[in-house]
């Protein structure tokens, strides 16, 4: 199996799906892999859970948004294993966006020492 770059008719999560309507399908369809990824990195740098919540309720709520997470992760991924070039940079862009917007010190939002503890949810490993 080999990358194709532009296609247009790569299916994405199901076989109704997919770039194969015209440019303008396929253009939304890598805009909402684009997004799918943000929001994963989003998720991964989220701060959902007050202080002072009961400690059962942030775990229900630490393992919904890990379930969450992990579900957008994996679809991310499997719109990858579609093997077209630009699901690929959509990707890859999406979540460097992300991480560039939410996780990085760009913003001078976090400090390198207390970097780990501004989530609720470990890191992303695939």
């Amino acid at each position: 199996m080999v990358f194709s770059w532009a296609k247009g008719d790569t299916e994405f999560f199901f076989p109704d799906w997919s770039g194969g309507y015209g440019l303008l399908s396929y253009s939304l369809s890598l805009r909402l892999v684009f997004l799918l990824s943000t929001f994963v990195e989003w998720l991964s740098h989220a701060r959902l859970v007050k202080p002072g919540v009961k400690n059962v309720t942030a775990g229900i709520l630490q393992v919904a948004m890990y379930a969450v997470r992990t579900a957008a992760a994996y679809l991310a991924m499997l719109a990858v294993m579609s093997f077209d070039g630009g699901v690929l940079l959509s990707v890859v862009c999406g979540h460097s966006l992300g991480f560039l917007i939410f996780g990085s010190q760009m913003f001078g939002k976090y400090k390198v020492e207390d970097y780990q503890d501004q989530s609720d949810l470990p890191p992303l490993n695939y």
